[in-house]
């Protein structure tokens, strides 16, 4: 991921942590209070490319994730909610399921395909980085 796609370019994307680029374009102005007393906007919104060829690695997020396809395919497997990621179920985000839930708190990855997709990915409470893992190597 050294070189930024054009389409990357285009949207004034960045490299995502784990992998594919992105960034955010939305956040909700209202604020909701987490059980454990941290502030987070009701709703953050990002585009998320991920170029022909590139996967994303194991990592879980907090938060509920809405992926909604743009254009391409990406292919996210599901790997449960427990200490380390298990693949068990692939869900498919293109034209045809323009709109996937990833639950919170499960581990997820995207797998390599022939095009470039282009999603956004709505997560409610919003994404904040505190509430993101990505999985250890080993």
């Amino acid at each position: 991921m050294s070189e930024r796609p054009p389409l990357a370019e285009l949207l004034d994307l960045e490299p995502h942590p784990e992998g594919g680029w992105y960034r955010r374009t939305w956040a909700s102005p209202v604020d909701v209070t987490l059980a454990d007393g941290r502030v987070r906007p009701t709703a953050t919104l990002i585009h998320f490319l991920l170029p022909a060829g590139e996967s994303s690695a194991w990592h879980r997020v907090a938060s509920d994730e809405i992926w909604l396809a743009h254009s391409g395919r990406v292919s996210i497997e599901l790997g449960g909610d427990g200490e380390r990621p298990e693949a068990r179920e692939t869900l498919v985000c293109d034209v045809e399921h323009p709109q996937v839930l990833v639950p919170a708190d499960h581990w997820q990855r995207t797998v390599p395909s022939e095009a470039d997709a282009l999603v956004s990915c709505l997560v409610s409470p919003g994404f904040d980085f505190d509430d993101f893992e990505l999985v250890a190597d080993g």
